[in-house]
């Protein structure tokens, strides 16, 4: 019971302090209760303030045993990094069994990203459905593409926060960030909006609404971009997320600097943004192929 105890002061602290996502705060407590009943049911410590680096390694093997990536046992390690330096914070535990637990390695993957040509083919109107659903669903991907925000930022964005020029976006950790538009994509937006207000006689604070008129939501999201991208492309991943990579792919492409990218993404540090760099890369080595004398030698 007071693990348990000291797992809802942490989750408090991450909602009220840290201010993090419901989705995050989801998962680190999914996370933590699956630690905690790992040790209660194969360790004799049955305390999460008690724990040792030896059983945190048990664990650690224990996933990689049921098939568990080593992406997913790094994340889960993070969790229990940020909960045991929650723990020394309090003043709860002295030390971290945490502090010694490196990261798993794992295999370098490169962000899935949409061609050009697969670009075009998804931005044809008629690749949608006529009236009200298939304008809100072109606009949502169209929004997706041109900006780069992530699914819950879109399902988040209110009306308020779009203007002529740009786009206000409440991010991770509740933080806010500006991204320029253009205004033929805000004229599409506007109009959009005007119909949709008209049609639907809702005044919902929130842009883009479900065929019911309530606020959408992330696997209404994930569940349109995967239809829509299955018809354009024959790529394994079909997210929200691709989108985002694609919007950071050809902007780096074309020229745009990399930390004009990482604010533009809300990335925290420019590490994350460099995975791009990657891809262009790739891009790169294909064109010198192509071009140079003795390129397919």
């Amino acid at each position: 019971m007071e693990s348990l105890t000291t797992i809802h002061k942490f989750l408090d602290y991450l909602t009220y302090e840290k201010r993090y996502s419901p989705h995050t705060i989801k998962a680190y407590q999914k996370d933590l209760q699956q630690f905690k009943d790992y040790i209660n049911e194969k360790e004799e410590t049955k305390k999460l303030e008690k724990v040792k680096v030896a059983q945190v390694k048990n664990w650690m093997r224990e996933l990689l045993t049921e098939g568990k990536t080593e992406k997913s046992v790094n994340r889960k390690i993070s969790s229990l990094r940020t909960f045991y330096k929650y723990l020394q914070k309090q003043q709860i535990i002295e030390d971290t069994p945490i502090t010694t637990i490196k990261s798993l390695k794992t295999p370098k993957q490169l962000p899935v990203f949409l061609r050009e040509t697969e670009t075009e083919k998804l931005f044809q109107r008629n690749l949608y459905p006529e009236g009200e659903k298939g304008d809100r669903d072109f606009l949502m991907l169209l929004m997706l593409y041109y900006t780069g925000i992530r699914a819950d930022e879109i399902v988040n964005l209110k009306t308020k926060n779009i203007t002529q020029s740009e786009i206000k976006v409440l991010g991770k950790r509740n933080k806010e960030r500006i991204i320029p538009i253009i205004p033929e994509f805000y004229n599409l937006l506007q109009n959009y909006k005007t119909q949709q207000e008209e049609r639907q006689n809702t005044n919902s604070e929130y842009f883009f609404l479900t065929d019911k008129g309530n606020k959408i939501y992330q696997k209404f999201v994930f569940r349109k971009v995967k239809h829509y991208l299955s018809l354009v492309t024959s790529k394994s991943k079909k997210s929200p997320h691709v989108l985002r990579h694609t919007f950071a792919t050809q902007m780096l492409d074309n020229g745009a600097d990399l930390n004009a990218i990482k604010e533009l993404l809300g990335h925290a540090n420019l590490t994350a943004t460099q995975v791009y760099t990657h891809n262009s890369m790739e891009k790169l080595k294909k064109i010198y192929k192509q071009a140079h004398p003795r390129g397919s030698d």
